[in-house]
């Protein structure tokens, strides 16, 4: 057996031990990482086009909450809802905040309800934070 192969095996068998969770955050780091997106393949996509009643009634149960941008006289506000949303010490929220762009956004909760996912939503609008919840 080739080493790539004991590599892929290996790997395998790696993967097969992460959660649900793990595995969606994997996948959304490998496609900002690569910079594309993953999508179905064409076979699915037909079989989703047959039924789309039953996908268009089911609907997220959790949510992850990102920062996608902060108003620059705001900043402070922004960092104070950082530390109570993350649990995050003075430094490293600010550093969070500081690290934010509308090119590299922050999730603040990686998975939360639609009403935590709303509060925090709120909060962030008024401290002056921009927000994007997506549903997983």
């Amino acid at each position: 057996m080739s080493t790539q192969q004991k590599n892929i095996e290996e790997l395998v068998e790696s993967l097969s031990h992460l959660s649900v969770l793990d595995m969606a955050k994997l996948k959304t780091a490998l496609e900002d990482k690569w910079g594309v997106k993953a999508a179905a393949a064409a076979p699915m996509m037909m079989a989703q086009a047959a039924a789309p009643s039953a996908e268009a009634a089911v609907e997220s149960t959790e949510f992850e909450v990102s920062l996608t941008a902060v108003e620059a006289t705001k900043k402070m506000g922004v960092i104070k809802v950082v530390r109570e949303a993350t649990g995050l010490g003075l430094k490293e929220s600010k550093e969070f905040v500081e690290a934010v762009t509308p090119a590299t956004p922050k999730v603040i909760k990686p998975s939360c309800s639609k009403q935590e996912a709303d509060e925090i939503s709120a909060k962030f609008k008024d401290s002056g934070g921009e927000i994007k919840i997506k549903g997983l």
